[in-house]
């Protein structure tokens, strides 16, 4: 098995590319050791010391660590931990996978169909591209009194120096142009 490693514009995240599915369509971001008690794979990612975060993504494997760790010292353990998980056969998650997703609001009518463009537009021209830096932007709400609508970055992503002038810069003028409801972009924690 051989994995590639890139890196990405936030300079404390890795992106590891194992050459195969990870969390297929969807992705889940690991914050605590306890949120990555979920997964195998995490939980051993975690217990590298200087590890602050893990995520996966649809064919990748993220991993964030604290400012005072070094890459070169921290590369070849997380190498062996995707390593020993992928060829081990162990599942990806211990449990349902479902409870570690936010629960959406439920939207109905015209506000619906705005929030169904909104996603539209999120899936087919934003993820991509931010996949490509090892992170996630997901819908978490739309405010229609105020033409709001909130996103949530994750993985490479969150907390990254250049993610504020992404959302602002490239999400929200896109979005803007093609849902007119649309007002500002703001991020979740």
């Amino acid at each position: 098995m051989f994995i590639q490693t890139e890196t990405t514009p936030n300079p404390e995240v890795l992106k590891f590319l194992p050459g195969r599915d990870v969390a297929g369509e969807g992705s889940h971001d690991f914050r605590t050791m306890e949120a990555a008690q979920a997964s195998p794979l995490a939980a051993d990612l975690f217990d590298i010391e200087g590890v602050e975060r893990v995520f996966f993504g649809p064919d990748f494997v993220t991993v964030g660590k604290d400012v005072h760790s070094a890459w070169p010292h921290l590369k070849a353990p997380i190498l062996a931990a995707i390593m020993d998980h992928f060829t081990s056969g162990r599942p990806l998650f211990t449990g349902e996978a479902a409870a570690l997703d936010e629960v959406e609001p439920v939207y109905e009518g015209e506000v619906a169909q705005i929030v169904t463009e909104i996603k539209e537009l999120l899936d087919s021209r934003i993820r991509p591209a931010v996949a490509q830096d090892g992170g996630d932007i997901v819908f978490s709400r739309f405010e229609a009194d105020t033409g709001v609508v909130w996103l949530h970055m994750k993985g490479a992503c969150a907390g990254c120096p250049s993610s504020t002038a992404t959302l602002k810069s490239g999400v929200e003028n896109m979005l803007k142009h093609y849902v007119p409801e649309v007002t500002r972009v703001e991020q979740t924690l």
